[in-house]
């Protein structure tokens, strides 16, 4: 478990969000608050629409209905698009997601992909992209692979390397889609150490995740969603040894 050690005031307020796809109904009207500094994972069944509620927290998936809050900028469904498309990019500023797949540019080297956002998007120098993206690399273990490419990384490193670039940009919340999913079994280990240093430093996560081990690990709570909807939201130790509910006691079954 991370050790929550956060303020009471949440930095994500979601009330009342939906989200169809034509007319697949995914997400059903969920609320959440995250506090400031805790870690919340997810997890659910495949097509349970874990992955889509966390698009929709930065804005990759527009809300059906609802409104979204992330460090004090609010978003309804259905706003004007003068003002919706300023708001998701003060939003997309505070909150980074690392993707499942990592999305870094094959044709840049390590340093390249780090820095090349604060330098476009914040106005870094490229001098004081890379000091910082240095300062990363080293605390990520990965020093020595500042100028390779990412087709000669393995994935664990591409992971590191993905992770190294949204610190670069200083978000106040990260938000991790499936991110063990593509690392060997060994490698997850290295990656519950990388979430457990982010928490550590006050950085905000919400995570979804397939791995008990993950979850039990890193979160202050983990919410279990099926079919749209929160089945239940508990600290690690309840949800895992005493769940309450029905559909959680069944998903846990086929996990473990």
């Amino acid at each position: 478990m991370a050790g929550y050690k956060g303020t009471e005031i949440p930095i994500i307020r979601v009330r009342g969000l939906h989200k169809y796809f034509g007319r697949l109904h995914v997400i059903k009207g969920v609320d959440l608050d995250v506090r400031t500094g805790e870690v919340v994972a997810i997890m659910g069944p495949s097509g349970s629409g874990k992955s889509t509620f966390l698009r929709c927290l930065n804005f990759l998936e527009m809300p059906s209905a609802g409104s979204i809050e992330v460090g004090g900028v609010q978003l309804k469904a259905g706003q004007p698009i003068n003002e919706r498309d300023h708001r998701i990019l003060e939003i997309r500023q505070k909150a980074l997601m690392v993707f499942q797949e990592f999305n870094l540019f094959p044709h840049m080297t390590v340093l390249g992909n780090i820095i090349e956002a604060p330098v476009t998007v914040k106005g870094l120098t490229k001098e004081q992209a890379s000091a910082r993206a240095d300062e990363l690399l080293t605390q990520m273990g990965i020093s020595e692979k500042r100028d390779e490419y990412p087709s000669r990384l393995s994935s664990g490193q591409q992971q590191r390397v993905a992770i190294a670039r949204s610190l670069c940009l200083e978000p106040r919340i990260m938000l991790f889609d499936s991110p063990t999913s593509m690392l060997d079994v060994e490698l997850v280990d290295d990656f519950i150490e990388i979430i457990e240093d982010l928490a550590h430093a006050g950085i905000t996560i919400v995570i979804v995740t397939h791995r008990a081990r993950v979850a039990r690990r890193v979160a202050d709570r983990v919410i279990l969603m099926d079919d749209g909807e929160w089945i239940e939201i508990s600290p690690p130790e309840a949800l895992f040894d005493n769940p309450k509910e029905e559909r959680t006691r069944q998903f846990l079954a086929k996990i473990s």
